[in-house]
């Protein structure tokens, strides 16, 4: 299964398929959402009430920054009415069989939990009015609830939750039908600004991340692998390493001789390597300096990025690919009847994550156990990866998910999981490996490189009447694009327009490519809406006006499992983000304007970019307007910060940074040759929310691909110069 497959859960199918348990403990009541009834004694808490009125709601998805502890958790806590100030939020247990699917990855954890959240909160709160009810003998339907009380109207009689726990514990379940689910209206807490729930412990530096992880009796281990992808140990000087100071043990791990394939669920894959366990991190890294391997790299990578670059643009000189992927209309007649074509060549290179906290994970395994504490994406994966490793049970394996220091997508792969538990294995202890940064530069699944030939056709009157694609993608096998590099039926222009061709070539490379912040939308929203601002250009058309043109009448279009696209919300979004921006406005010599739309993750999502160029390329980014339709806001600080962490994202992976291969290792080890963003090249950034009844979607992609176009169509009205590859600086152009 792939996070693509996990779809929203109505309140219907919530209630078939999950069920209720209830306990009360010397603490209160405790409820809890079960794929199947938990046997007796072992149910694990989604909402707790103290008998002091504390609500303890339990956050089920990971955190690596998207601000889940919080918006999930704030959404039990509207339906359930309960007074945000009393509530203490903690992360749920990984188990599969009570809380679902458990992962954070394609902006999906609100929008596939809102329902089942909201019933949870709904539910509970429907038990207490009726604990109520029955204690002061009162009918149900006079009674209401505020912040943390239930309420007699007539009467003005109230009592806490707390109060109320332990009788609402003894009523039955309401069944379906039973439960009335909150209007928009009647919100409280969502579409407000929440702080984040962990915000004091972070700034106090609590031990909240992964690598703040401390177990009694834990051993700290290092993991040197081949540089090159597949490369395995043939021998190292082990004895000497050994004999250093701190250092407990040494020894060589075999490994997988084929290079990993990106399988969340199923992969068991571990790179050969050499570990080094010592008493301490700092004994661990600094053995391993005196650590000499000898590598067979018969079977590894001889990837070259230089090399596969070069391949793809001679794939693109043929206007079709090798396969057709898509074919609507009659675009070949089309194009030959048109006023005018236009073409063009749009490249990207790999990428790193570079999240700040480099991978690491404290395993122990014993026996026919095993227990991991991981900030992993995919916890429930790593559970079901680590058993076909170990060779265990699902059940004889108990994940801690812990907070993750960002994520975006580096973390949804459980390899240092895996890593962890084999070192544990073969020292009888548990172990703490961590990852060096350049460990974590080295063995990335990187951003695919893709390469787009694009054509469009224009009419007379200047519209847009056909569209073709050539897509160049990275392929392992010859057969299918690796992760990250393939083409997505986008719905525009591809589905608005009638006559539309989509190719694809594959060039070989055997890199390890994974889930980069928005897959695949991250380098395609920056050449289909690059081109778009050409095309506008050649038409003799405003770029706003041509976009709202072609985006034609208002009608949904079908986009699988992330949602579907609206040409009425894309258009609200496009005139909101261009008003607030003052689109057309007059400005000063080497500046500009530049509009970007993209749908993506079930986001509508339009920005607007100001920048100036000087004379040697230097472009400085003003300010990013952003309007967008999510639905239903959740947290709109949560929000706003992932609109924010994805602008300043997006124009740090725009402005410089790329990953060299040269004979399959990456040249890129540390942040000295890979640049980041610094504070006072960030822009100022306004962004706006449409008001909206629809379901919410996540926001903590869609607002990154809509970055590049509008930052490249703005330098070219400010320079006149076109971008079509990114990094810019491989144009000569840098952010200052």
């Amino acid at each position: 299964m792939t996070l693509g497959e996990f779809s929203t859960v109505n309140r219907r199918d919530f209630i078939r398929w999950s069920g209720f348990g209830l306990a009360v403990t010397g603490q209160g009541l405790y409820m809890v959402a079960m794929a199947q009834p938990a046997p007796e004694g072992e149910l694990n808490p989604y909402i707790v009430i103290h008998e002091d009125g504390r609500v303890l709601i339990s956050a089920p998805n990971p955190d690596v920054g998207q601000g889940v502890n919080t918006s999930l958790p704030m959404i039990v806590a509207e339906e359930l009415d309960a007074d945000w100030a009393s509530v203490e939020v903690i992360a749920a247990p990984v188990d599969p069989q009570r809380y679902g699917a458990q992962f954070a990855g394609g902006s999906l954890s609100v929008r596939n939990r809102w329902n089942e959240l909201r019933t949870m909160g709904a539910t509970a709160r429907e038990m207490l009015l009726r604990a109520a009810a029955a204690s002061w003998q009162l009918p149900r339907e006079q009674l209401t609830t505020e912040p943390g009380q239930v309420v007699h109207g007539a009467t003005g009689r109230r009592a806490s939750f707390g109060e109320l726990a332990a009788l609402a514990a003894q009523q039955p379940v309401p069944g379906e039908g039973e439960v009335t689910l909150k209007d928009s209206a009647e919100y409280r807490l969502l579409g407000n600004r929440v702080v984040n729930a962990a915000a004091e412990d972070i700034v106090r530096g609590h031990s909240l991340f992964g690598i703040d992880v401390v177990v009694p009796d834990m051993v700290y281990a290092t993991y040197v692998k081949c540089p090159q992808p597949g490369g395995t140990p043939s021998s190292a000087n082990l004895d000497a390493v050994k004999n250093l100071p701190g250092v407990l043990d040494a020894f060589l791990i075999k490994g997988d001789a084929v290079p990993p394939v990106f399988d969340l669920r199923n992969s068991t894959h571990v790179a050969g390597g050499v570990a080094i366990v010592a008493t301490n991190t700092w004994a661990a890294f600094k053995a391993r300096r005196s650590l000499q391997v000898q590598w067979d790299t018969a079977g590894a990578s001889r990837d070259d990025s230089a090399a596969i670059e070069s391949q793809a643009v001679k794939a693109m000189e043929q206007v079709q690919g090798d396969r057709e992927l898509v074919r609507t209309g009659d675009p070949d007649r089309a194009f030959a009847s048109a006023a005018s074509v236009l073409s063009a060549q749009y490249l990207t290179e790999f990428i790193s994550h570079a999240q700040l906290e480099p991978q690491g994970c404290v395993a122990h395994v014993s026996g026919d156990r095993a227990e991991v504490w991981t900030s992993s994406q995919t916890p429930g994966f790593a559970q079901i990866t680590l058993g076909k490793l170990l060779d265990l049970p699902a059940g004889n394996i108990r994940v801690h998910q812990v907070r993750g220091g960002g994520g975006f997508g580096r973390r949804l792969s459980n390899e240092y999981v895996r890593e962890a538990a084999l070192i544990s294995q073969r020292v009888g202890k548990p172990v703490k490996l961590q990852w060096m940064r350049e460990d974590d530069m080295a063995f990335d699944f990187y951003r695919a490189p893709t390469y787009y030939r694009l054509e469009g056709a224009l009419s007379d009157q200047g519209e847009l009447v056909a569209w073709r694609n050539h897509v160049v993608s990275a392929s392992a096998d010859g057969d299918k694009a690796n992760y990250g590099a393939g083409y997505r039926n986008k719905d525009f222009p591809d589905r608005v327009l009638a006559n539309v061709h989509v190719t694809q070539s594959l060039v070989h490379s055997v890199t390890p490519t994974g889930a980069w912040r928005a897959p695949e939308s991250n380098v395609y929203a920056f050449a289909e809406q690059s081109f778009l601002h050409e095309l506008a250009l050649a038409a003799n058309r405003d770029h706003r006006e041509f976009l709202m043109t072609t985006l034609g009448e208002d009608k949904w279009y079908e986009d699988g499992n992330l949602g579907r696209l609206h040409t009425g919300r894309a258009r609200a979004v496009i005139e909101a983000v261009t008003r607030a921006a003052g689109w057309g406005r007059a400005l000063p010599e080497n500046r500009g304007l530049g509009l970007g739309f993209y749908f993506s993750h079930a986001g509508h999502v339009a920005e607007v970019a100001e920048v100036s160029v000087d004379e040697r390329k230097g472009v400085t980014v003003h300010k990013v307007w952003a309007a967008a339709d999510l639905g239903q806001i959740v947290n709109l600080s949560g929000a706003e910060n992932q609109f924010q962490g994805s602008v300043v994202d997006g124009l740090s992976a725009l402005a410089n940074q790329r990953i060299s291969i040269r004979e399959g290792a990456v040249q890129q080890r540390n942040f000295d040759q890979y640049d980041l963003l610094r504070l006072p090249q960030r822009p100022d950034i306004s962004v706006t929310f449409l008001s909206s009844d629809f379901p919410p979607s996540g926001a903590g992609e869609p607002a990154l691909p809509p970055l590049a176009p509008a930052v490249c169509n703005a330098v070219f009205a400010a320079c006149g110069q076109r971008i079509r590859s990114l990094p810019i600086s491989r144009q000569g152009f840098r952010i200052v």
